[in-house]
């Protein structure tokens, strides 16, 4: 396998944890808006926050799961099985990496 800059994927994977947790906290302080709104008087806004209201839960969930898979990248880096496939064992190549340094598989 090709050297793989260690440092430069732990520098991109923290720009994205910090992007994700940025995201992450508008959505929940807007979701926090939107509950607190307690005179909305008409079904179809009722409706319309509702359906904005289970669109931000979604994003928030697969934000999440996105931060999970940085972090778990982080720690591999950590323990030098950065850029392993879980399923194979091979290496993940360069080129998928700098696509998506939290790839798991090839």
């Amino acid at each position: 396998m090709a050297y793989l800059n260690l440092d430069f994927f732990k520098k991109k994977l923290l720009k994205e944890r910090e992007r994700i947790l940025k995201n992450i906290g508008e959505i929940n302080d807007e979701l926090a808006v939107i509950s607190a709104e307690d005179e909305i008087d008409d079904i179809e806004d009722l409706a319309e926050l509702r359906i904005e209201n289970d669109r931000d839960k979604e994003i928030v969930r697969i934000l999440t799961r996105e931060l999970k898979d940085v972090n778990d990248a982080l720690r591999k880096i950590e323990k030098g099985k950065f850029g392993i496939d879980e399923k194979s064992g091979k290496p993940i190549p360069i080129s998928r990496l700098l696509a998506y340094p939290a790839a798991r598989t090839a």
